[in-house]
């Protein structure tokens, strides 16, 4: 799939992003054209999975397709749980940190052929990952695909009324450099907006930071419900595997 590739192109190119996962910290914005700047976690990101982080992964069900993994804190956690779970990111330094944390990864676009499509239990979208792209209607179509019918989708939503389509850099604390590429910024209110065809599984606040749950549409779908299980299943037939011959970096 060859769809929104800007975006995928200028993440695996900004050597500024790279450079901050690898060092552990920022600083690092996305910076609109304006001048606006976004500050990006770095910090946390590159920290283990915290309490938030754990009660959103309570809620995944089965295999787990983390779109946009980073440095890998949220599949590093699901492996440590026996958890079925793979990080996909077009960034080579993320993908090396999620694979020393014992994790899975590749280096893949979301709109590029991944493994288990239509097959995946879970996916997440999280640390503002709604915003690949620059288009959620395309995102959540791509991501619908991914999904088997009636599996879920979990997505960290601004916590603002916002529904934004801006063009940003990757930069320090230095001039941005290269062309700009298209981003999203959603609140919750607006991603519910955009997901015609999906069922609503449920929305919540923890730690000051927002979520909404969505399941894509299936005849067995049996509950809408994104409420934590009571116990974690492993469901091995659909454990996602490397297709990069053993190497944490797929080929691109």
């Amino acid at each position: 799939m060859s769809a929104p590739s800007a975006t995928a192109l200028a993440w695996a190119a900004a050597d500024p992003y790279d450079a901050a996962l690898r060092a552990g910290r920022g600083p690092l914005f996305l910076r609109r054209t304006d001048g606006w700047l976004l500050p990006l976690e770095v910090e946390r990101w590159c920290a283990g999975a915290d309490p938030v982080d754990r009660d959103v992964l309570d809620r995944c069900e089965g295999a787990v397709l983390d779109v946009g993994c980073g440095p890998g804190r949220l599949v590093a956690e699901l492996a440590a749980r026996g958890r079925a779970a793979l990080g996909i990111d077009v960034s080579e330094a993320a993908v090396e940190h999620t694979v020393r944390l014992g994790g899975q990864a590749l280096r893949r676009s979301v709109f590029e052929q991944l493994p288990g499509e239509g097959r995946w239990d879970t996916v997440l979208l999280m640390d503002g990952n709604i915003g690949i792209g620059g288009d959620p209607r395309a995102l959540l179509e791509r991501v619908a695909g991914l999904l088997r019918p009636g599996g879920l989708l979990i997505a960290e939503t601004v916590p603002a009324d916002v529904d934004e389509r801006v063009r940003v850099h990757i930069t320090d604390a230095r001039p941005a450099t290269g062309d700009p590429f298209p981003w999203a910024r959603l609140g919750t209110r607006a991603l519910l907006g955009y997901a015609r065809g999906w069922e609503r599984a449920g929305q919540w606040t923890a730690g000051g930071r927002h979520f909404a749950a969505l399941r894509s549409r299936s005849s067995r779908t049996t509950s809408s419900s994104a409420e934590p299980p009571k116990r974690t299943a492993v469901i091995s037939s659909q454990r996602a595997r490397n297709t990069s011959a053993g190497r944490p970096v797929a080929d691109r």
